[in-house]
């Protein structure tokens, strides 16, 4: 397997082992640098063949650490829990599992009073299932997480948001919410549902002000199988060595599968029966909010939601034109962007223009690009721009 350091928002781990090193499943090889940052821990028991840079969806590069499998049957190694409830969670290594990947240890560290939790289960990309596989099959791992945090940060009310796409799942909470005191809440299928803010919108009715946090109107946001994870962690002691994976698309097997983070990306095709046909492009995430690749040897991250396969004929002619100026992307926006006029100053480094027409509202769901009939890559524009963006924000903090 390859472990990234870096697969969380923050400073990447710093590595704790070296070349020829034995490491047990379940160890930490990577220590948190910092607030936000997070532990990573081996996924396997095996020695430490190198540490380099690996291939990533998202950087290109980043820093990580190749270890040889010499006992694949062991089990994770155990977590001291004998500590406080946050620090557990930095010690499991435990990140936003939406695909954010934000440290979670952080996010229980509200500075503000929370009087609502919703649990995230809305998972509303096309292809994905990993999550309504969890809903199903970790029902109330789920909901024993989700209630050590209410109980945990004292929060009043705990909701489980979950799409009315999902029935079977809506049905196997609704079996648990008088003996654990939550509520159920189906809502419409419709992209992007699983936005924290669009998500507290739908739920609560109450809007998240620009540039500010879901702790400012008094709600924490967790997704589901980040949930499993805090259960894990404290009721079993263990560290975030695993997630599940929705494999999909031109495989001759679709599946869900149950993935060791740092698994090479090829071998969850081998386990799929490998490709039906000759793949074209490869997507590491959702489709509209995933990363594009031509080549499978990277590692299965924390982030890795899916791996969704497509041929040529699979895909929609990509050759781009200009803005014709229909106004669908702005139609489409779920945040009230002007995502065509956000794309000329992108493309003009006009960036404090592109902070004054509030760029960094931008929630990267994809919805611009995909209505756009002149296939302008409009999000990947905005990425690009609001890190140059927020280099000028923090220029102005330090003023």
């Amino acid at each position: 397997v390859s472990i990234p350091l870096s697969q969380h928002i923050g400073a990447p781990a710093q590595e704790l082992v070296k070349k020829k090193e034995q490491v047990l499943c379940g160890q930490k090889i990577g220590a948190s640098k910092g607030f936000i940052s997070t532990n990573i821990h081996s996924s396997v028991t095996g020695e430490v063949a190198s540490i380099g840079n690996l291939n990533s969806p998202l950087t290109g590069k980043v820093k990580g650490i190749n270890i040889k499998i010499t006992n694949p049957e062991d089990s994770p190694k155990q977590i001291d829990t004998n500590k406080k409830f946050q620090d557990i969670i930095l010690e499991a290594g435990i990140v936003g599992m939406g695909g954010a990947t934000f440290p979670t240890h952080v996010k229980l560290s509200p500075p503000k009073k929370i009087d609502t939790l919703i649990i995230n289960g809305a998972e509303c990309e096309p292809f994905l299932t990993c999550d309504y596989r969890q809903m199903l099959e970790s029902t109330e791992e789920i909901i024993k997480g989700a209630k050590i945090i209410q109980d945990e940060l004292k929060i009043e009310k705990l909701i489980i948001a979950v799409e009315d796409n999902k029935p079977e799942a809506i049905k196997a909470f609704n079996k648990y919410t008088r003996g654990f005191d939550f509520e159920v809440k189906e809502l419409p299928t419709v992209y992007p549902q699983g936005g924290e803010k669009q998500l507290i919108l739908s739920v609560l009715g109450r809007v998240v002000p620009e540039g500010k946090l879901p702790l400012e109107v008094g709600v924490i946001v967790h997704n589901v199988a980040t949930c499993k994870a805090v259960y894990d962690a404290i009721e079993k002691g263990l560290p975030l060595t695993e997630r599940a994976v929705t494999v999909t698309g031109a495989v001759k097997e679709p599946k869900n599968l149950l993935v060791k983070i740092g698994t090479p990306v090829s071998k969850l095709i081998d386990a799929c029966g490998g490709y039906m046909g000759a793949p074209e492009k490869i997507v590491i995430g959702g489709p509209l909010m995933g990363f594009s690749t031509n080549t499978t040897d990277m590692p299965v991250s924390k982030a890795t939601s899916g791996v969704i396969v497509f041929r040529k004929e699979d895909l929609p002619s990509l050759k781009m034109t200009n803005c014709i100026r229909c106004g669908r992307c702005v139609t489409a926006c779920p945040m009230g962007l002007v995502p065509a006029l956000m794309e000329q100053f992108a493309i003009s480094e006009l960036y404090e223009r592109l902070l004054d027409w509030h760029v960094l509202n931008c929630i990267e769901c994809g919805c611009c690009s995909y209505v756009c009939p002149a296939r302008r890559p409009l999000v990947g524009y905005f990425k690009t721009g609001k890190r140059q963006v927020m280099n000028i924000v923090k220029e102005r903090e330090n003023k």
